[in-house]
Formats: structure tokens, sequence, C-alpha cells
């Protein structure tokens, strides 16, 4: 029995569906524990299919595995069905999925929320997506959120949504000057599309403590990164959630004990969505150099990601806050016909060097990076799969890499398909 938690160690974008993918043929379950359709993973087949999954986790395109969507993710009804019909007619089985019945709903009043405050932000933006993910949060933890359970009972679920619509309307009518929302054309909204998921609520909490029992293996799939969580991120340019590790067993319903790997996703450089600090960042061709041939365009958002140079600062903090025990490094091809790969070992912080995250936000805005640079690699990498058959310099970056990240690296991406891949330790292996 393996339960593997997979999580982002950047900011996000690292990859972490061809991850999810290359494990998927050998576990059970794969579970999605928390965000929302505000995070993309794009899986490509052996026969050159792209597919773009948002809400759905990626283990939905490896026949015989159970898909989970569990407790800490909210759920947009639209988006689940839009997604799931297009799946399906391109071909995918999705029998095999479930969602927890106390995952939360994304409401209407939730999206329309999210983008008209966020415009009346102005330069103090924080950069969401717009689609509701912050709003449905924020009332989980007011206790105000409707969850899919809700829609098994017609009349709680418009108890709620009339409770939430008190508050709601006030604050779109008065404070933003929109027209108030119909609680009844709500409610009829989201029974009609809860004909399209009902039949796959099930207490995924029981279901996943029993295939533990039983041996099976397990993925915990997390979004965005390490860098965005809400208590362990740059915060205020954060997600709502917790990405990390140890939001794993809080947003599916497992035991902490019950983990027995964590596997961080790591990209060979370094990339952000949105705003918020990013010492390493580049405003020259060599950013532009990483993002056309990274092909660095958000797979939900499709805005360009901003780039960077590797930056072994965050690589070690997202080693420590998650208990990384083995890091997948991802678009390794990417840096190939640079002569020298600049890495970030530390930031100069007001005169002062300093080797782990600053301690204030402040001192994160402040820091410059201090570099070493590798030599670079002109050797077409794209078909390597093993180690020895890299480049003695791209051999050299990735032990390099290693040594100052705080954790092993277990895995190489070469390319964008399902098998450009070298593997170099067996992560599910508990032998």
């Amino acid at each position: 029995m393996a339960v593997m938690v997979l999580i982002g160690a950047q900011w996000g974008d690292e990859g972490k569906g061809k991850a999810t993918d290359l494990y998927g043929e050998r576990v059970q379950w794969v579970v999605r524990y928390q965000g929302g359709n505000n995070a993309g993973h794009t899986v490509v087949l052996p026969d050159g299919q792209s597919f773009a999954l948002h809400l759905i986790p990626s283990g939905i395109l490896t026949p015989g595995v159970t898909n989970v969507i569990g407790n800490g993710v909210v759920i947009d009804p639209g988006v689940l069905l839009t997604e799931l019909a297009g799946l399906e007619e391109r071909g995918v089985n999705t029998e095999n999925l479930l969602i927890s019945a106390d995952a939360h709903l994304i409401m209407p009043y939730h999206v329309a929320i999210d983008r008209v405050s966020e415009r009346y932000l102005g330069k103090a933006k924080i950069g969401t997506t717009g689609r509701g993910i912050g709003p449905a949060y924020q009332d989980k933890v007011a206790r105000l959120g409707v969850r899919v359970q809700d829609v098994l009972d017609p009349s709680i679920l418009g108890q709620k949504v009339e409770a939430a619509l008190d508050i709601k309307n006030q604050i779109l009518v008065k404070i933003y000057n929109r027209k108030a929302l119909d609680p009844a054309r709500i409610v009829d909204q989201v029974l009609e599309q809860a004909e399209g998921f009902r039949h796959r609520i099930a207490d995924t909490r029981l279901q996943l403590g029993e295939a533990v029992k039983r041996g099976d293996n397990i993925l915990l799939e997390g979004s965005q990164g390490t860098l965005l969580d809400v208590d362990h991120g740059t915060y205020p340019f954060v997600t709502s959630s917790n990405p990390t590790s140890g939001g794993a067993a809080v947003g599916s319903g497992l035991g902490p004990t019950a983990i027995t790997s964590v596997l961080g996703i790591l990209k060979a450089y370094t990339t952000r969505v949105g705003s918020g600090p990013f010492p390493t960042e580049l405003h020259d061709e060599w950013g532009e150099y990483l993002r056309k041939t990274g092909g660095e365009i958000g797979v939900t958002t499709g805005r360009l990601r901003r780039c960077g140079w590797f930056d072994a600062v965050i690589a070690r903090y997202a080693s420590r806050v998650n208990g990384i025990t083995d890091y997948f490094l991802t678009k390794l091809d990417v840096l190939s016909s640079l002569e020298k790969v600049p890495v970030c070992v530390a930031y100069d912080v007001d005169g002062e060097r300093v080797d782990e995250m600053p301690l204030t936000q402040t001192g994160f805005h402040h820091a410059t990076p201090i570099y070493e640079e590798l030599p670079g690699w002109f050797e077409d990498i794209s078909g390597c799969r093993t180690f020895d058959e890299l480049p003695a310099n791209a051999q050299s970056y990735v032990r390099y890499l290693e040594e100052i990240s705080g954790a092993r690296i277990s895995s190489i991406g070469v390319g964008p398909g399902r098998d450009q891949t070298i593997v170099l330790h067996d992560v599910l292996d508990q032998n």
C-alpha cells in the first residue's frame, strides 16, 4: 500500500498533470484535495492527444482508476458538467468519478462578487481568476457555504441560498451598484445542474479509508503550488486553500499517518501567474526565451506566465513545509541550447545574504537573487530515457539542484509527452 501526495513546489504550473499521469497506471485512486477550477493540469497521451483538466483528477484518463473530488475542493457545477461532457465527447470513460458529499459548491453569487471586487481593488488586486473560488472558501469558513450534499435536499438548499443572498445582495447592490440576484432562480439552476452529477455523490472519506485497509495505492493530487498556500505562501498573493501536503489529509479525509510519500513537482526554472513578489523574474530576452520555449501560457486563464531562473531558496522551503521525500523535475529540455544556466542559491535582502525564506513579506519583496552559473548544454535531450543518456552538463545541473533543494530527484521530464520521462527512483515502491 502506498499513499502519495503530489504537490507543486513553486507557484503552480510545475507539470503536476504529467507526474500524476506517470503514476496513474499503478494506483487505484486519484484524489483532488483542494482548489477549484482556477487551476489546470495538462496531460499529453502517447498518441499525442492533449487534455486540459481543471476540476477532474488527472487519473480520469487511465482506465480502472477511481477518481475522487474531495471535500477540500470547491466545485462550480457548470464547469464540472462542461468538463465531463468534453471528456466524454473525446471517448474518455468518466464513470469512475466520485464527488465528496462535503465538497462546497461555487454559486453564481460567488463568481459575481469575485469579479466585481477584484476590479474595484485596482492596483491592489490579488490576481484572482475571477471564478468565485475565494468567495466560496470565505463562505465555507463563515459557515454560509452550500455543500454538494445540499442538492439532495431542495428545502435545505433553498434555505441556504436565501440566507446567503440576504447578505450578498446587499453587497452587490449597495456597494457595487449591481442588480440583486433571485434566490429561487439560483436554486432552480443548481438543482437542474445536479441532475448531471447527483449519482456521483458519495461518502468518499469512508471509501478511501476502506481502500487504505485493502492496501490500495492512492495518489492525492494538489493544484496550484506551495508558494500559493494561504498559510505558507507569499500572502496575500495566494490562493484560498492549502495546496501543501498538510492540506491533503484535511481535503481528502484520510489521516496523515496514511501518507507514505510526498512528491514535489519542481520546474527546472521558475514561473508565476498573477500578482506578487518573484525574486528571479526576468524582464529581458531570457525571460522571453523561457516563456516561448516552455510554452508558458496558463492552462486555465490563458495568461502569459512570468518566468525566471531556478530558485533554490523556494525549493528548500517547499521541502521543509511539505516534508517532501522526492522531487519530479520537469521541463529540463527547455534549458537546452543555453551556454550558461544561472541558479539562485540565496537572496540579498537590504545588503545581507539570506539563505532561507525571509521572515517578513517586506523582506521577500526586497529580495534580489544571488546566482551561481552552471555550464549549459546544446544537445537535444527530448529522446533521453535514462540519466546516463543526458549530456554531462545536464546531469551536473540535475545533481546540483538535488543537492541544494533538500530532497532527491526521482524523475526528470524531458518533454511534454507521457513517455518523455526519466525515472531514477520508484516513489511508489516502498521496499
